[in-house]
């Protein structure tokens, strides 16, 4: 009977991993608490740090990524349906590396030597993760767990120096202190100490990397037609912003920026659409940036595709979205997962990736439209497409390519009602932080916001209720920050961390074999057994 009732225990423990896990998604919008980001991995962690074996961290440490990852998207459950749950159990795995960490370091009663190497190692165990997750291939990188200080400056500007990366560094290690001191009292000194590196950390980059100087600035409209649904809904969202825009006229607008698909047709293929954009840019005063989602007429396939179209139409410049949605815009391996169009709202096309970035610069001088401010002249915009915005290194190399702005086009009508608008405005923070350049999120249905070069929100947010036109006078700054010039650095010393101290594991269990004993002390030692830990714990395998 005993082991029967450990069993059930050790069952229902690991079962807790879930919830554990799914805990820091409250971090994000639209809950936004981002001060639980600091606590919110507290509860994984104790789990994973008592486990009797690493069979059973690794299995808290995938199901606890599990939660994470259904948390964080669970709103794709329109599109996914029940594929979102083997994608969620795919994706866990990636927790598994971390969890063991977190048992090795922190388990058992953990000296000040290990104690001291968790606070460095565990975080980077966890950027392991989202390096890996980040690839577009498996979701990208939504839900980074330093993408939650959004809305927090000092976070933001030590994204400016190591991108969200950084931030995510910090989180992780503010949890692992408070773990360390919850659970291993005698290494109070270590993880006092290491909390209190990370805040003067962040106090030291506030005053070494100031915020980017402003120096000038640009007025650039937003359009945001609302929902519209039906069959003809591509033709009914065109007329709505076409209306939305000319009440623009005699605002000085630099640039009008509508969402993403807001043109269903190819301009080439529809020369009355472009006359109309043409017209209406010599109306406004001002260039218009469309995003034409269509088959083209030049080539096959559908293409995703930022336009620009001045008073003479379309300008040449196009940009085609590089990096598709995985089943939202393509089904990858689809003679093998073909099948999920038929359960949730997967791409039933596949649309065609563009080839290469491109920077689009602002018409200026005696060929600018008429009523223009002079404001944009040699101005350079980058354009993004939906959840491209998400990529740090795509903002970061279109900065490095010139663009002064940088504007992304989305569309989540899909699901207007979630959390997924506002979580995808908050991106626009980071990468505005990171790169020392203003970022203008236009969509369909909101949330619409546009931050200034240091992150801060620039005038109101347009929610998803709102159909609407505003204008906001948008900072600009040719200040260049740490991270827009040196990259990733912070995620280079994370795995030369993780492969140092794996390096050393192997030496040193070369050595015991060799000797034929055990034992060893320091941060590499294996974690002792509790003294006192719970039969439920001990009793499980």
């Amino acid at each position: 009977m005993a082991s029967i009732r450990t069993g059930r225990l050790a069952r229902w423990s690991a079962a807790a991993a879930v919830p554990a896990g799914a805990l820091p998604a409250l971090s994000f919008p639209a809950p936004a608490l981002w001060w639980f980001a600091y606590v919110a991995l507290v509860p994984w962690m104790l789990l994973l740090r008592s486990a009797p074996t690493g069979r059973r961290a690794a299995l808290e440490g995938w199901l606890g990524g599990a939660g994470f990852i259904l948390a964080v998207h669970h709103w794709l459950l329109p599109s996914l349906h029940v594929f979102l749950l083997p994608v969620a159990a795919l994706l866990g795995v990636l927790w598994i590396p971390w969890a063991l960490l977190v048992r090795r370091l922190l388990g058992g009663v953990p000296s000040a030597g290990r104690t001291g190497a968790a606070l460095v190692l565990v975080p980077a165990g966890w950027l392991l993760s989202e390096l890996v997750r980040s690839w577009q291939g498996l979701g990208g990188p939504w839900g980074l767990l330093g993408a939650s200080q959004w809305q927090v400056q000092p976070a933001l500007r030590l994204a400016s120096v190591g991108g969200v990366w950084l931030v995510s560094l910090l989180v992780v290690a503010v949890n692992c202190a408070l773990v360390a001191l919850v659970a291993a009292p005698g290494t109070r000194a270590p993880a006092v100490a290491g909390a209190t590196g990370c805040a003067v950390l962040t106090g030291a980059v506030w005053l070494w990397a100031p915020a980017p100087a402003v120096s000038g600035g640009l007025r650039v409209g937003v359009v945001q037609p609302g929902p519209v649904a039906g069959p003809d809904s591509a033709e009914r969202r065109f007329d709505v912003g076409e209306r939305l825009t000319r009440e623009l006229v005699g605002r000085s607008a630099d640039l009008v920026v509508w969402g993403e698909s807001s043109v269903g047709e190819d301009l080439a293929a529809r020369p009355d659409l472009a006359r109309r954009l043409a017209a209406l840019s010599s109306e406004v005063g001002a260039p218009l940036l469309v995003n034409v989602d269509a088959r083209r007429s030049d080539r096959p396939g559908i293409y995703k595709s930022a336009v620009l179209v001045g008073p003479l139409g379309p300008t040449g410049d196009r940009y085609d979205k590089m990096r598709l949605v995985p089943f939202g815009e393509y089904v990858p391996a689809r003679a093998l997962l073909g099948w999920a169009t038929s359960v949730g709202k997967a791409a039933g096309e596949d649309r065609i990736a563009g080839a290469a970035p491109v920077v689009m610069d602002l018409p200026a001088g005696p060929d600018a439209p008429a009523g223009a401010s002079g404001a944009r002249a040699g101005v350079r915009v980058g354009p993004l497409v939906c959840f491209e915005s998400a990529f740090p290194d795509m903002s970061r190399r279109l900065v490095r390519d010139g663009a002064d702005l940088i504007v992304a086009q989305s569309a989540t009508s899909t699901f207007q009602e979630s959390w997924a608008p506002a979580q995808h405005a908050s991106l626009a923070a980071l990468r505005a932080a990171e790169t020392g350049r203003p970022v203008v999120h236009a969509t369909l249905t909101g949330v619409s916001a546009v931050h200034g070069p240091s992150g801060g929100r620039v005038g109101p947010v347009l929610p998803t209720s709102a159909s609407t036109a505003r204008v906001y006078g948008v900072p600009l700054s040719g200040s260049t920050t740490f991270y827009a010039r040196h990259g990733d650095w912070a995620v280079a010393a994370s795995l030369a961390a993780l492969a140092a101290y794996g390096a050393a594991v192997g030496v040193r269990g070369v050595r015991l074999r060799r000797s034929g004993g055990g034992g060893g002390s320091g941060a590499l030692r294996r974690p002792a057994p509790e003294p006192s830990s719970p039969p439920a714990r001990t009793a499980r395998g």
